[in-house]
């Protein structure tokens, strides 16, 4: 079997055992074993528990990047396409590949996170690229709705900061409770995220009262 195929393999067992056990708790012999191969031949190929597992990082997180942007070449392609319907895409394929791969989103949002250093960078690299993203839909929008947008750079970027966030947190909700569909998440995110910006959008403002 060649090398590439082979290293795979050895990874979907590493994703799906990481995944559902834990980064702790997941051991070599197990994850070999799920793979058809012997343990020896994993440290060949994978040289530690660690870099294993930072393999399997960089592979989820390339994969939930590719998704989404695959998304909006193939569906949101096309001059004048309306900022929403390119975020809508975005999140719709976001939502849909978290969904069908649970493993791959345990290990990026819950194992990643939780053991430090290097790991929580591989994550945060993913993160920062999906951020980039949507600020330049959000600045995209603002550039729509005003010739001069009154939405200031950081308050772009934070909004996209905030968007992430919950799009993370909403995945997990998703994947929790049965019956939920990757639109009806998307959806969820869109009433409650892009109706906001667009008050924003026409000068709209909440402010405490005092």
């Amino acid at each position: 079997m060649p090398r590439a195929v082979r290293e795979q393999q050895m990874l979907d067992a590493a994703v799906r055992t990481f995944g559902q056990r834990g980064y702790r708790a997941a051991s070599m012999d197990e994850i070999a074993e799920l793979a058809g191969v012997s343990k020896p031949l994993v440290y060949l190929y994978l040289n530690s528990k660690e870099e294993l597992f930072t393999a399997c990082i960089r592979r989820e997180a390339a994969a939930l990047v590719a998704a989404v942007r695959d998304a909006l070449e193939r569906d949101a392609a096309g001059p004048g396409l309306p900022a929403d319907r390119q975020l809508w895409a975005g999140l719709t394929a976001f939502f849909t590949h978290t969904a069908e791969n649970p493993d791959g989103w345990a290990v990026l949002h819950q194992q990643a996170r939780t053991h430090g250093e290097p790991f929580a960078a591989e994550v945060a690299a993913m993160r920062d690229e999906i951020a980039a993203f949507v600020t330049g839909l959000i600045g995209e929008a603002a550039r729509e709705a005003h010739r001069d947008p009154a939405l200031g750079d950081r308050d772009v970027s934070g909004l996209a900061q905030a968007l992430v966030g919950a799009a993370e947190s909403l995945a997990q909700w998703a994947n929790e409770t049965p019956g939920v569909s990757a639109k009806e998440a998307a959806a969820t995110l869109m009433n409650f995220a892009w109706t906001g910006l667009g008050g924003l959008m026409d000068g709209r403002r909440w402010s405490p009262s005092r």
